[in-house]
């Protein structure tokens, strides 16, 4: 199983905004408005507003208030019992808030286009919103790429200068922007990151030891969640039992070591 995964650039919504008319008018209000249009009917528009009864109510009335004209128009009893339209004065404002809103979406696609257009801004937006389940995330550039006979280590910089050692497997190399300078990210779960407080008296069979910190310490019964600050400023959150942590003395301001081996991160290419 490959532990490559790729990142795209291709996000053309960097730049989001709602429209919102005099600090009340916004798309949930016009929404209950064009779904009273389309039905004829405040109740059945308030459910397709996913709104109460009540609530809808509430919000047109507010609405009514502020308008220099009425917006709505209501009849009751009669051969169809009654309804709620649109008055002319709802319906322009309808109309003006559809015009709008499509000037206002043309204006955030344009300004996603010259983000897209800037690669440092892209490239700092993107990293932004890596979404993930992992604990960590940590990003930095691919300085070397090393062959072996059935995997391949890549090694990554981070922005401290330290280096960590991911394997993945030789079919991955053939990852479009597997190259050395690509810009990458390795995600790694906190369960997988073993603590240790003195390197010199521990037998290690991992490959990558992080130096750090210990910043903060979140613990319940059972486990507690390490917190420790890297050299170049990123932090690393490790899972360790509440044993462990008693007996390595850890605590806020500790020098400390994260261990894991290279099968641990996976390695996301930003692409």
């Amino acid at each position: 199983m490959s532990n490559i995964s790729k990142t795209s650039n291709d996000n053309s919504a960097w730049v989001e905004g709602e429209l919102r008319l005099a600090g009340i008018l916004d798309k949930r209000m016009i929404g209950l408005l064009r779904a009273i249009e389309n039905s004829g009917s405040i109740n059945q528009a308030a459910k397709q507003s996913g709104l109460s009864y009540k609530g809808a109510w509430q919000i047109v009335e507010r609405a009514n208030n502020r308008a220099p004209k009425a917006l709505l128009s209501t009849t009751t009893g009669g051969n169809k019992g009654g309804g709620t339209c649109l008055t002319a004065a709802g319906r322009s404002l309808l109309a003006l808030f559809t015009s709008l809103e499509q000037q206002h979406q043309a204006f955030l696609e344009q300004l996603n286009r010259s983000l897209i257009d800037d690669p440092d801004t892209c490239l700092l937006l993107q990293r932004l919103v890596v979404k993930t389940s992992a604990d960590n995330q940590l990003f930095g550039t691919i300085v070397e790429i090393i062959t072996g006979a059935v995997h391949a280590e890549v090694i990554v910089e981070l922005k401290g200068g330290t280096r960590v050692i991911t394997s993945v497997s030789l079919a991955s190399l053939n990852e479009p922007g597997l190259v050395i300078g690509a810009d990458a990210v390795l995600l790694i779960n906190g369960t997988d990151i073993t603590m240790v407080a003195d390197l010199d008296h521990e037998r290690l069979s991992a490959r990558n030891c992080l130096a750090g910190k210990v910043i903060r310490i979140h613990q319940d019964e059972v486990n507690a969640e390490v917190i420790v600050l890297l050299p170049g400023g990123e932090t690393l959150t490790a899972i360790i039992t509440s044993l462990s942590l008693q007996n390595m003395a850890l605590a806020p301001g500790v020098a400390t070591w994260a261990l894991f081996k290279t099968n641990t991160p996976i390695l996301g290419v930003m692409s």
